[in-house]
């Protein structure tokens, strides 16, 4: 029997509707995937002695993760973004705590949504959560790479389920979740209000901001200061490690960036893809240039830092600009990585020891604003309720989108650093941040893990002293 002209297009929008589950799915695979080259990065920078106490909070945070966003991270960040277009346009979210003022609505979280409880688990809903956890995941991950040869355990436990069941989802849901940065565009004319297509502020600014501050509340590590100000180096125990860790990450964004369309539908994934890797290359190509130039030799981690660097500043804009563009986003992020990490070291003393603020939140910062200077009236009709494409300053857009850009930067900075503020003075508290200078001097592993990372019996070969001392935290 030849189906009617209504049921033909039932049958094909429920398959545009699957199709754009699966790819969904597709792209929150290889997001999780990142969880190993976030690992290997993170491991490979420091330590031999710390090498389990590094790999166990990564492996940790993602349990951590899970669980904390769903039960209630993904109610605040999602619970009240209205219709999942992609999805048949399904309106189980629809629960936003707002408030109104002068004839205009301020969405802060949403109120529906957590435990996943049965009146709102449906197949879009799963696809939601699924996606938007990783993404939560890879955030709560970078802080553990800053501060990373210090942190106590228990403080990282209690700190992350900060991060994910609110540090993260609230500032998450005003850009994604159908809030105020969101809705800069309707209710101020700042083009289609803070745009961040897949994460460089939600995500990466967000982590560089938690890193930040973290690393200032726990001091650096033993002996990396002198007393004069003199850095010493402290190099990483794995080069192969950050290589390899760096490809996975690299794979990975391709789910990233193009799996943030959300459909599989939608023709702009192949330049999302191609964007990101162009930019990734130029970030890496861009770092070894600059770094041959002014020192004489490439340092690979340095390199892979420019690659990721590239990566971060791309995720923002990757929907929104040309391939020329993109080369020159990525190019810049890979100087500028450097140029950051140099300054957070040496000027700021503040120890990094996987340049997680020069990748994450510097590239992130510059990612936005490059929505707003080359996002070229191609691509976003519509976005956030905005109609029109995305255009910044270089393509016609006026000031507006640059505006509302640079207002999602500076709320990031303060909610997120007084949020994270907040949260480790608490934690500090309860627990106590840092580890013994005991445990930190021999080796994070035993004294907090119980295990070698590779076997060793984490003796001490000098005293703490010498190295001089623990700072106060």
């Amino acid at each position: 029997m030849t189906p009617t002209p209504a049921e033909l297009a039932k049958q094909i929008t429920d398959l545009q509707t699957s199709l754009n589950l699966v790819w969904t799915l597709v792209g929150a695979f290889l997001v999780m995937f990142m969880q190993a080259g976030l690992a290997l990065v993170e491991t490979g920078l420091t330590r031999a002695k710390n090498a389990a106490h590094t790999m166990a909070m990564n492996i940790m945070v993602y349990a951590i993760g899970i669980v904390g966003f769903w039960a209630i991270g993904f109610g605040l960040q999602m619970g009240g973004v209205g219709a999942l277009s992609t999805f048949g346009g399904e309106t189980t979210l629809s629960s936003e705590f707002a408030l109104h003022f002068v004839s205009k609505v301020f969405g802060l979280f949403g109120t529906s949504g957590f435990f996943l409880s049965p009146a709102v688990y449906t197949p879009a809903v799963a696809a939601t959560f699924i996606f938007q956890m990783v993404f939560m995941d890879t955030t709560a991950t970078i802080p553990t790479g800053a501060m990373a040869e210090r942190w106590k355990f228990t403080a990282f436990v209690l700190f992350s389920f900060i991060i994910v069941t609110v540090i993260y989802p609230v500032y998450a849901n005003w850009v994604w979740g159908g809030g105020w940065l969101s809705q800069l565009g309707t209710n101020f004319g700042l083009g289609h209000g803070h745009v961040d297509f897949a994460g460089s502020s939600v995500v990466h600014m967000t982590g560089g901001m938690m890193s930040l501050v973290g690393m200032k509340h726990l001091g650096a590590r033993l002996g990396k200061f002198g007393k004069d100000g003199a850095v010493h180096p402290m190099p990483g125990h794995s080069v192969p490690m950050v290589v390899l860790g760096t490809i996975i990450l690299a794979f990975g964004w391709f789910g990233f960036n193009a799996g943030s369309t959300l459909a599989g539908t939608d023709s702009q994934i192949a330049i999302i893809a191609t964007n990101t890797m162009l930019a990734s290359a130029a970030g890496g190509f861009a770092s070894y240039l600059y770094l041959q130039l002014r020192f004489g030799k490439p340092d690979v981690t340095l390199v892979c830092n420019g690659l990721l660097a590239g990566l971060v500043a791309i995720t923002a804009p990757c929907a929104f600009v040309s391939a020329p563009e993109s080369v020159l986003i990525g190019g810049i992020a890979g100087v500028l990585v450097v140029l950051a990490a140099v300054f957070i070291e040496r000027k700021l003393l503040l120890d990094d020891p996987v340049g997680a603020v020069a990748v994450h939140g510097v590239n992130g910062v510059w990612g936005i604003l490059a929505v707003g200077l080359f996002a070229n009236g191609t691509y976003g009709d519509g976005l956030n309720n905005v109609p029109g494409k995305v255009a910044g300053l270089f393509h016609g857009g006026g000031f507006g989108q640059l505006g509302a850009q640079c207002i999602g930067i500076v709320a990031n900075v303060v909610y997120v650093g007084l949020m994270t503020a907040f949260g480790m003075f608490l934690v500090n508290k309860l627990c106590g941040s840092r580890s013994t200078p005991e445990d930190e001097f021999a080796g994070l592993d035993l004294g907090e893990i119980g295990v070698g990372g590779y076997g060793t019996d984490g003796s001490r070969t000098a005293a703490p002293e010498a190295l001089g001392g623990a700072p106060n935290v």
